[in-house]
């Protein structure tokens, strides 16, 4: 009798799961699916994306019934998300008072703009050396599409295009954790920036930027392309005592430290 034939192991041919016909081997179709978000995750998600868009603006309350009634869930997962909101500097917990949504602490917004400038600078450097061009004409494409978003006015677009865009350069000089470093220090900068995009001019200003920087990288010009990036972005610095002016309420402003700093 083969070992095949045993008790033992019919037993184990029985008790095995079918595999499907078209599965690859190795791959476990009974696997557990991934698991939904926690609800937690998902209010944390949503505000935050509204706060960094600044659809909810720099003062505005958070309150937690509304919350709990619009997803139907209980105060405990909105008050996770709120306390991680808090961490990202995103809201503000005032004791006796309510939670609202913070303003944008300028000393901050400057160091990070200081960051994301000296990284994006290593980024379009290696991007220089090691563009296809195929790659090159991907980043055209992507300016193409920034330049219809500009033309109809569609900032949601627009800024989706914008992300891309030097997104792909750091993808294009193989620094694309770089990218993902950039991200994680861009929080009040992107809550910055969108309050600057509605300044009439100021989409196609960053159009013709982009064209400026992808024309250093077609042109192999490492120095022309960092220096073009610089240029792009120490804009939003130079910028920022018209907005601020502009919207006080919206800005943490300490004239003994910021004043100094915003003249870098």
């Amino acid at each position: 009798m083969t070992q095949s034939s045993t008790p033992a192991a019919s037993a184990r041919e029985k008790a095995r799961k079918p595999r499907a016909h078209n599965a690859p081997p190795g791959i476990d179709i009974h696997a557990r699916a991934p698991q939904p978000a926690k609800n937690s995750e998902v209010v944390y998600r949503d505000l935050r994306r509204a706060i960094i868009a600044m659809e909810l603006a720099p003062g505005t309350p958070i309150v937690e019934k509304e919350i709990t009634d619009k997803y139907g869930i209980s105060r405990t997962p909105v008050r996770e998300a709120v306390l991680k909101l808090a961490e990202d500097r995103l809201v503000d917990v005032v004791p006796k008072s309510g939670t609202f949504v913070a303003r944008i602490p300028l000393t901050i917004l400057r160091e990070a703009l200081v960051a994301r400038r000296a990284l994006e600078e290593v980024t379009v450097r290696a991007a220089t050396a090691r563009a296809s061009e195929s790659q090159i004409m991907h980043l055209r494409a992507i300016i193409q599409r920034q330049q219809e978003m500009a033309d109809t006015g569609d900032e949601k677009a627009f800024h989706r295009a914008d992300e891309d865009f030097h997104a792909e350069i750091a993808a294009v000089g193989r620094f694309p954790g770089i990218w993902d470093m950039i991200q994680q220090i861009r929080i009040q900068i992107e809550r910055y920036r969108r309050l600057t995009l509605p300044q009439k001019g100021r989409m196609q200003l960053v159009v013709n930027e982009h064209k400026a920087v992808l024309e250093a990288i077609a042109g192999r010009d490492a120095d022309q392309a960092a220096s073009r990036m610089h240029d792009h972005l120490n804009k939003l610095q130079l910028d920022i005592a018209v907005f601020r002016d502009l919207w006080p309420e919206y800005f943490i402003y300490d004239p003994a430290l910021d004043d100094d700093l915003l003249m870098d």
